[in-house]
């Protein structure tokens, strides 16, 4: 069974609009994902905002079920909350270190991750070591098994950064710690919805993502999943409110046992229905479809590129993901978007700013990012690397 193309594309009103090559920063939502918005908006505006969510609790829950299948794991292990970011710092904010714990992280971190992390070292004294890259400019896993030690407590990999196609072997880190004590938190924002992700396969303790990037989801909407070892180890995250704890005491406030612990009490409800319509239909149509296709349309685009006078392309990694960074000579980055962008071409740009420990080392400042999803087809390939021929010329 393969992809019935035009199917998913009469589903996604937008490639009517513009050839969206920005996934990797909001995807095209189906139709049912904004129709599953409306509906529930539309009752709260008839029926009032608790009543909506008590008549509606089956479906609010469906995005724990929804995101097992998908993902992986117990539903009771997965927690929504309102962003990628928001859910790797509520698991990670809820870690208690002590002063001369080590934290080992990647060249490829997220800056909203290591602001997570310099947090810690600020009010806790845990240490922070950045993993070399190897040869093909990905985490390497022989640096990382010589760099653990006794007082090492964490290895945070990003799986997909932003700033580039790299796709981190977090199997092999998952492998590697997999009898140690040592914990391991992924940050998947750009991989779920892309590539396959399982948080039983991985190995690892904490994975987190986002609703509004490669799953298609609701802005708005993010999910984290704790296994119940690292359950045991944690405490009250960040921003615990009565959803998440109980106020057992005068002086006492318990979390909760399982993941609800990093749920706040006002979240987007309908967001947390839209985003089980989302996964569900990533989940129909096959992550191993999707995956593949995903591959197709980012090499055809990194070939295209590649054969561009005065065009080069930057992404690291010895397998590399569907997001595809180039530069044009003698062009800057946001001058290439504003100038797709009117015509109807939708990317990004990611700086320095996004990249602190990469793009420095690389004498990178800027680069445009374009990022394809399985709904888009050859024709918009085509479309982009003419455009931005006439740009290099």
């Amino acid at each position: 069974m393969t992809i019935d193309i035009d199917q998913v594309r009469s589903d996604t009103p937008g490639v009517q609009s513009v050839l969206h090559f920005n996934n990797a920063g909001s995807a095209l939502p189906p139709q049912p994902v904004t129709d599953a918005l409306i509906d529930y908006l539309q009752a709260e505006a008839t029926f009032g905002g608790y009543e909506t969510a008590a008549s509606r609790a089956d479906d609010l829950a469906g995005v724990y079920t929804a995101a097992s299948e998908l993902v992986g794991g117990d539903p009771g292990n997965w927690a929504y909350v309102e962003s990628a970011t928001r859910a790797w710092n509520a698991a990670f904010s809820a870690l208690r270190f002590s002063p001369g714990d080590r934290v080992l992280t990647t060249r490829a971190e997220y800056p909203s991750n290591m602001a997570g992390l310099l947090r810690a070292k600020e009010l806790q004294g845990i240490e922070i070591e950045v993993i070399p890259d190897d040869k093909h400019g990905q985490l390497d896993i022989d640096a990382l098994e010589s760099m653990i030690d006794g007082r090492t407590r964490l290895v945070s990999v990003t799986h997909i950064p932003t700033q580039g196609g790299l796709v981190n072997p977090v199997a092999a880190v998952g492998e590697l710690l997999r009898d140690s004590s040592v914990l391991f938190q992924v940050d998947a924002c750009q991989s779920v919805g892309q590539l396959p992700v399982n948080v039983d396969e991985l190995g690892c303790d904490i994975l987190s993502f986002t609703g509004r990037k490669f799953v298609r989801g609701p802005r708005g909407t993010g999910m984290v999943w704790v296994n119940d070892a690292a359950l045991n180890q944690m405490g009250n995250p960040a921003g615990v409110d009565m959803s998440g704890s109980d106020w057992s005491a005068p002086m006492e406030i318990a979390p909760h046992p399982k993941a609800s612990r990093f749920q706040p009490f006002e979240t987007f409800f309908a967001g947390k229905v839209g985003l089980a319509v989302a996964l569900r239909y990533t989940t129909k149509i096959g992550i191993d479809h999707i995956a593949e296709r995903n591959l197709h349309l980012a090499e055809s685009l990194r070939s295209g590129l590649q054969k561009l006078s005065g065009v080069s392309v930057h992404d690291k990694g010895e397998h590399q993901g569907a997001l595809v960074t180039f530069a044009v000579e003698g062009v800057t980055a946001p001058e290439v978007k504003h100038t797709l962008g009117a015509r109807s071409i939708n990317v990004s740009v990611t700086d320095a700013s996004s990249a602190r420990l990469d793009f420095p080392e690389r004498g990178l400042t800027e680069l445009v990012r374009a990022s394809p999803h399985y709904y888009n087809n050859d024709d918009e390939i085509a479309r982009f690397v003419t455009a931005v021929a006439d740009l290099s010329s």
